[in-house]
C-alpha cells in the first residue's frame, strides 16, 4: 500500500507537481496518464524511493517492486534466470546449492564433508522458500514474456536492451511485491506476451499503478485513473474504469467550457454596463462595484485546460550521397556459444525505406548497432557509400550521453550548430527554458526520445536506422512520428512492433531475422510485425 499525502516534486528551479495526496490500496489497479512530460515518471520515480520530494510524504507498507523504463539493474555477470530467481532470494541460492553439489565430489575429505553440510543447509533454505515450485512459477513467467531458456541462461550483460527489460519485468512479477509500479510494461512485448499480462494485472490481488501509452492494456486492467495535467500541475482522481473515465472527462471539459462561455458574457455586460455607469460622476461608485463583481466571477472559474502542447517533427532534406550510401556483407554476431545470426547482407540504397523484422531475440537491435558502427560483426563488415550520414536511434537511449544537459547532445551532432539554433529546434521538441540545461540522464522516456529525435532531425542524415522510435510516445506524439516518417525522402532501416509506424514507412523491402532473408514487402507481413 501507499499513502501520499501533499507531495510537492521540483525539477531544477520549476515545481513540476504540489498538493498531491492521494492511496493505493490492495486491488486498486491505477492507470496513470497525462501527456509526455506531465511528470508521470518523475512521480513513480519519487513513490518507489529514487527521488526525494520537495515537499510532503510517502509512505509504503509491504513490498514495492518498480519497472522503470530504463532498467540497468543487476550484475553484467550474473545469469539471467538468476536475477529473476533472486526477487524471492531464490537465485543466488540455487548458484550456491551448484557449487556445493560440486565441491561435494571432491578428493579432499574436509571439502568433501564442509560441502555436504552446506549443501544439506542450503536445500533446506531452498524449500523453504518455495523450492521446485517457484522455479517452475519463474519459468511459466519468463515463458509468457517471451524469453526462451537460452536467453534465460546468458549474462545480463549479453542481452540487449529489450531483453533485459524483459528480464526485470518478469522479476518484479515473480517477486509477489504488494504494490507495483510499472512504467511502460508492454515495451518490447510480443502480442501474445501483452495479452498474457493484461490476464495477469487483472488477477493480480496487490495494488498497480501503471504508466502505458497501450490502450487495450489501460482499458481491460484500470480501475482507477490519475490524470496528471501538465499545465495545471495537479493529479484529478477518477474512481473508475478507463473507458468511463475518458466519458466522465470529457463531460467534465464540456461542463467547464460552458459554465466559463456563461460567466464570461455575464462579467462583460456587466463590465460594458459599468463602463457607461463610469461616464457619470454620480455612478462612479455603482461603476467600480460592477467591475469588482465581475472580476469575482471570473476569478471563481475553474481553469480551463489548455490544450496540451505536442512535439512537431519534420526531418529536413537529407545530405547528399550516392547512389548505395551502405552496404553490408556477411555479418554475423554471437555472443559467447550463442549465435545470433551469420552470413547477413544488405545493401541500403539512396531513399530506399527497409523494414527488418523477426522474433524477440533475432538480432534485430544487434543488427542496427552494427550498421550503426557501434558494434563489430564477427565476421563480414560494412561498405559506406559516397557521403554516407548515418542517424541512429537506438531503442534504449543509448546515444545519449546522459551526464551531458539536453542542448549539449544537441550540439555534439551537429558541431555547426548554434546555441540559438539549437534551442529553438529544441523549443518544437517541448524542451524551453531552463529545461535545456537538464541532464539528459533526469529524462523520462519520453522526453529521452523527444531528445533523440531532435538530435535526428539537426544531424541531416540520408540514411535513419530507427530502433522502436514509437515507444514511450503519447499518441498526438507518435502520430507526429509517423507523419515525419512517411514525408523523409532518405533511405530508413525500421524495426518496430507498431504496425502503424511500419504502414507510415510505406516499405519497398522486408528483411527476416535472424536468417537475413529479403523480400518485397507485402501486407501480409503486418500480422508478423505484431507477433514479433
Amino acid at each position: 500500500m501507499i499513502t501520499v499525502e501533499n507531495l510537492a516534486i521540483d525539477v531544477g528551479a520549476r515545481r513540476l507537481m504540489s498538493g498531491v495526496t492521494f492511496r493505493v490500496n490492495p486491488g486498486d489497479k491505477i492507470g496513470l496518464v497525462g501527456r509526455n512530460g506531465a511528470g508521470k515518471t518523475t512521480l513513480t520515480r519519487t513513490l518507489s524511493g529514487e527521488l526525494q520530494p520537495a515537499e510532503g510524504s510517502v509512505a509504503i507498507s509491504g513490498e514495492l517492486g518498480f519497472l522503470p523504463q530504463d532498467p540497468r539493474s543487476g550484475d553484467p555477470e550474473q545469469l539471467a534466470r538468476h536475477r529473476i530467481l533472486d526477487a524471492r532470494g531464490l537465485g543466488t541460492l540455487t548458484k550456491n546449492i551448484a557449487r556445493a553439489s560440486e565441491e561435494m565430489a571432491s578428493d579432499d575429505p574436509k571439502v568433501a564433508e564442509k560441502a555436504m553440510k552446506r549443501f544439506g543447509n542450503l536445500t533446506d533454505r531452498f524449500q523453504a522458500l518455495g523450492g521446485y515450485a517457484a522455479e517452475a512459477e519463474a519459468a511459466s513467467i519468463s515463458h509468457n514474456l517471451g524469453l526462451p531458456d537460452r536467453v534465460l541462461d546468458q549474462p545480463l550483460g549479453t542481452l540487449s536492451g529489450g531483453q533485459r527489460r524483459r528480464i526485470e519485468l518478469a522479476r518484479i512479477l515473480f517477486s509477489d511485491a504488494d504494490t507495483m509500479i510499472l512504467d511502460e510494461p508492454t515495451n518490447h512485448l510480443d502480442a501474445d506476451s501483452i495479452v498474457w499480462l493484461r490476464e495477469f494485472l487483472k488477477t493480480y490481488r496487490g495494488g498497480v499503478i501503471v504508466i502505458s501509452h497501450d490502450i487495450d492494456l489501460v482499458g481491460e486492467t484500470v480501475n482507477r485513473v490519475f490524470y496528471l495535467d501538465a499545465n495545471r500541475q495537479v493529479i484529478d482522481v477518477y474512481n473508475m474504469g478507463w473507458r468511463l473515465y475518458l466519458r466522465q472527462r470529457a463531460a467534465d471539459e464540456e461542463r467547464r467550457r460552458k459554465e466559463r462561455a456563461n460567466v464570461e458574457k455575464k462579467a462583460s455586460a456587466l463590465k460594458d454596463q459599468a463602463a457607461r455607469f463610469g461616464a457619470k460622476a454620480s455612478k462612479a461608485a455603482a461603476a467600480h462595484q460592477m467591475v469588482a463583481r465581475a472580476e469575482k466571477m471570473l476569478s471563481g472559474l475553474e481553469d480551463e485546460r489548455r490544450v496540451d502542447r505536442v512535439a512537431k517533427l519534420r526531418f529536413p532534406d537529407p545530405a547528399p550521397c550516392g547512389k548505395t550510401p551502405l552496404q553490408a556483407s556477411g555479418l554475423s554476431k554471437s555472443y559467447g556459444s550463442l549465435e545470433i545470426f551469420a552470413g547477413v547482407d544488405l545493401a541500403i540504397d539512396r531513399g530506399s525505406k527497409v523494414v527488418v523484422l523477426g522474433l524477440n531475440g533475432a538480432g534485430k537491435t544487434t543488427l542496427l548497432r552494427l550498421l550503426a558502427g557501434i558494434d563489430e560483426p564477427d565476421t563480414g563488415g560494412l561498405v559506406p557509400g559516397h557521403g554516407l550520414k548515418i542517424g541512429y536511434y537506438a531503442q534504449e537511449h543509448e546515444t545519449l550521453d546522459v551526464k551531458a544537459s539536453v542542448l549539449q547532445n544537441m550540439i555534439s551532432v551537429s558541431r555547426h550548430l548554434t546555441e540559438t539554433e539549437a534551442r529553438k529546434v529544441l523549443g518544437s521538441f517541448l524542451f524551453t527554458g531552463d529545461d535545456v540545461h537538464k541532464p539528459a540522464g533526469v529524462l523520462s522516456g519520453g522526453e529521452k526520445t523527444r531528445l533523440a529525435l531532435a538530435m535526428l532531425v539537426v544531424s541531416s542524415a540520408n540514411v535513419l536506422l530507427l530502433d522502436e522510435p514509437t515507444n514511450n510516445l503519447d499518441p498526438a506524439s507518435r502520430e507526429e512520428v509517423l507523419d515525419a516518417l512517411a514525408n523523409f525522402s532518405g533511405a530508413v532501416v525500421l524495426v518496430s512492433h507498431d504496425p502503424g509506424a511500419v504502414e507510415a514507412l510505406n516499405p519497398e523491402r522486408v528483411l527476416i531475422m535472424p536468417e537475413g532473408t529479403e523480400d518485397h514487402w507485402s501486407k501480409e507481413y503486418l500480422e508478423l510485425i505484431e507477433l514479433a
